[in-house]
């Protein structure tokens, strides 16, 4: 696949020696709405604000008075791509308030539905949102002209996905199966067999994808970032785990208050995380593979080393291949824990309700998610924190932007839009997600 030149964005205004301006109504290929403003005066940039205006979500006040079990179904509908991240932080948050003990199989079987969810949202981001960026494409229906068979594997791939996510959810969209202490229902080893043999494809298909994309055009930049993501001693982590970071952050998921702090800025309705002691940090990808590598299963670990992925990866454009390489890991999981699978002796823990505080965090496709939960004696929520993984990531976006326009000034001003959009798409950023994208302006001053 030889890729094109970037196609020209749509803009209005004016450029001329010294001074331009464009502006991109929106841009495509993310989830929400959003603004970016440039300001540059000779080769050196003035102001950069990354802008969202998207209205507030206020789900965390939606929650209070409500009965705690009915946040893993409220929080589901902050995002129709991830909605299971939300409902799995929401469960564990709440069991750790109430002491719950879940069964090993029901724990293999969240395990199993949070795979399905990284198959259909990575295949989404990487074919459908990023790799039009790579080949020069303004998306992946004019891609479909020359690279049809990669699209039909891309369909495919997501396809896959969905369709794990309704035989054990209910349905692909916001799944109706999962309940505090489990399951609502869970399936038989006969309804997960049919599954396998796709799966088997799936991870074929997922290196076939890595190897595709690791031949992409990538710029040579690279930041000395703070990765932070979950850790777990025996797993690549999905549900569980410590919170760790390439700078020696070793936490239980309770002090994550203590460690990282939300900031209002003026720019955005969405809030900028950031730690305490140093700034912008960097969950999602990258940040898994950086710091939990050695834990992938054997046909993921060998074709990131085919792809030459050794960690610390710092280029945040190479995202594409390790999203590629946890879609073949999500997809071999998956096939190891249907082929270990036994129905529970009940699809949910018994438990009693009482007044307390629960925390969890769970690794959205996107990064960490973090939830917290204080609920009085009678199951009410009395109060509710959501933190999301593009909320965590947007202040580390707008220092990616302070570092990377620079070497792209001199380029055409289409140009420098089209990457400046590239270099966001690097973070799947969910916009919507993040207000409790893309409209483009570069100003040049004399």
């Amino acid at each position: 696949m030889k890729p094109a030149a970037p196609p020209v964005a749509a803009q209005s205004g004016q450029a001329h020696a010294g001074s331009a301006r464009v502006t991109v109504e929106t841009i495509a290929r993310i989830e929400g709405e959003g603004a970016l403003h440039v300001r540059l005066k000779g080769e050196r940039i003035q102001d950069l604000r990354l802008e969202i205006p998207e209205p507030p979500r206020l789900f965390e006040a939606f929650l209070r008075g409500r009965r705690a079990e009915e946040a893993v179904d409220i929080t589901a509908r902050i995002c129709g791509i991830c909605p299971v991240a939300y409902q799995m932080s929401a469960a564990h948050a709440i069991e750790r308030a109430w002491g719950i003990a879940i069964d090993p199989q029901v724990r293999a079987l969240r395990r199993l539905l949070y795979c399905a969810e990284w198959i259909e949202s990575h295949a989404l981001h990487i074919y459908f949102l990023h790799a039009p960026d790579f080949l020069g494409y303004q998306d992946a229906f004019e891609m479909a002209a020359k690279y049809r068979p990669e699209v039909e594997r891309a369909l495919r791939l997501k396809k896959l996905g969905n369709t794990i996510m309704r035989v054990l959810g209910g349905r692909e969209i916001h799944p109706v199966s999962l309940r505090v202490g489990g399951f609502h229902h869970v399936p038989s080893k006969r309804d997960l067999q049919p599954l396998l043999e796709e799966l088997k494809w799936g991870l074929e298909a997922a290196c076939e994808t890595a190897r595709l994309v690791n031949t992409f055009p990538f710029p040579n930049f690279q930041l000395d970032y703070e990765f932070v993501a979950l850790w777990h001693p025996d797993e690549y982590p999905l549900n569980e785990g410590r919170i760790a970071s390439s700078l020696g952050l070793d936490l239980d998921v309770e002090a994550f208050e203590e460690h990282f702090l939300e900031q209002h800025v003026r720019h955005s309705n969405a809030l900028h995380s950031v730690l305490r002691e140093r700034g912008s940090y960097h969950v999602g990808p990258l940040a898994r593979f950086n710091l939990n590598c050695g834990k992938l299963p054997p046909r993921a670990r060998e074709v990131a080393r085919e792809c030459g992925l050794e960690p610390p990866v710092r280029n945040p454009f190479r995202s594409i291949v390790v999203r590629a390489v946890e879609l073949a890991f999500a997809c071999e999981e998956s096939l190891r824990l249907i082929g270990g699978y036994e129905p529970p002796a009940r699809p949910c823990a018994p438990y009693q309700r009482r007044a307390g505080t629960g925390v969890a965090a769970t690794e959205a496709p996107r990064g960490l998610l973090f939830h917290r939960y204080t609920i009085d004696e009678t199951g009410l929520i009395l109060s509710s924190k959501i933190v999301p993984p593009t909320a965590q990531n947007l202040k580390r976006i707008e220092d990616d932007l302070w570092g990377y326009l620079p070497q792209i000034l001199d380029a055409p001003v289409e140009e420098i839009t089209w990457r400046a959009e590239q270099a966001i798409r690097n973070y799947d950023p969910c916009i919507s997600c993040a207000t409790h994208f893309l409209k483009v302006r570069v100003t040049h001053e004399e």
